[in-house]
């Protein structure tokens, strides 16, 4: 693994090509050889999006960047899946609106 010091990681972030809001972390000299052949046919073809260094203090959008970095290390990727949709969005959507005209 490209161990920066003090617990840094180079990572490269790829997105899905089927599956809006899915990204692949992986370690940026390893790429994409350590992520199962199953997840990798199932994420379509991965596009790389950014390349960007991890740290334990640098905070991410949707999870801890520590879960991420220990991830990558057992496993050599971690998979972002999409946020769940807000149930109250479904329902909003489901429920007929009435016509003001």
């Amino acid at each position: 693994m490209t161990s920066l010091r003090d617990g840094k990681l180079l990572c490269e972030v790829f997105k899905s090509s089927r599956k809006d809001e899915m990204y692949l972390y992986v370690d940026k000299q390893r790429g994409l050889v350590d992520v199962p052949e199953a997840l990798l046919a199932s994420f379509g073809t991965p596009q790389a999006v950014m390349t960007l260094v991890l740290t334990p203090q640098k905070p991410l959008a949707r999870v801890e960047t520590t879960t991420v970095i220990e991830a990558i290390k057992e496993k050599g990727f971690y998979l972002q899946m999409p946020p769940p949709k807000e149930d109250y969005l479904l329902d909003a959507y489901r429920t007929p609106t009435e016509s003001r005209y």
